[in-house]
């Protein structure tokens, strides 16, 4: 049974990839899908989004269109790793080393035609590090969340909702033990789910 608190939660539609890259995992949705629906002040919504250019983000906001969420928070895998790192800004750039789930390797191309070269993540960012750092996990910031599927979405995110009150973040995550190869680093699966706790008990 609900209590009157609950309808002061806030919103949070959190996101994770499909595997890419050969993998046949991805530790972003790994973790996003086993959250609580409750965390802190927030209501939780999950979405597993495709790892492809404009696809991905037209799924979160299609959801956006209806959910109508105070926070988007999406996750993403980034191999090699040993931190989980908060974006700090997405750039208006694609450009890829392989091709993303649908075949399609852009290169010097932008996110959106015209518009501004980069925007700022609106969560709290350096909060999150350092929830994440007091439960005893690795965590720094990251100036730079690549020009693949991960920046895309990003930068698409903070252009829809610039000067709006929907905040927008994305948080990278390492690869768990299962993925790794040549002693790359990586996380437990319940040491991420922790990790992306702590981010979201700051919002």
């Amino acid at each position: 049974m609900k209590t009157v608190k609950d309808t002061t939660l806030k919103t949070l539609l959190i996101t994770g990839f499909d595997p890419f890259g050969g993998q046949n995992i991805n530790p972003s949705w790994e973790a996003v899908s086993i959250l609580p629906d409750i965390i802190g002040n927030c209501h939780i919504h999950k979405l597993q989004i495709p790892t492809e250019y404009e696809r991905a983000s037209n799924c979160i906001l299609e959801l956006a269109s209806s959910l109508k969420p105070d926070v988007i928070l999406s996750v993403g895998q980034a191999g090699g790793r040993k931190a989980v790192t908060p974006e700090v800004i997405g750039i208006n750039l694609r450009e890829a080393s392989i091709p993303d789930n649908a075949g399609y390797q852009p290169l010097n191309e932008p996110v959106i035609e015209n518009a501004r070269e980069a925007y700022f993540s609106t969560v709290p960012i350096r909060d999150m590090v350092e929830s994440i750092r007091a439960r005893n996990l690795p965590a720094a910031l990251s100036y730079s969340a690549g020009t693949f599927v991960c920046n895309d979405v990003l930068y698409t995110l903070l252009h829809t909702f610039h000067n709006t009150n929907t905040l927008v973040g994305f948080i990278h995550v390492p690869y768990l033990p299962e993925q790794v190869k040549n002693e790359e680093p990586s996380l437990m699966l319940n040491e991420i789910v922790d990790a992306l706790t702590a981010c979201i008990q700051t919002l």
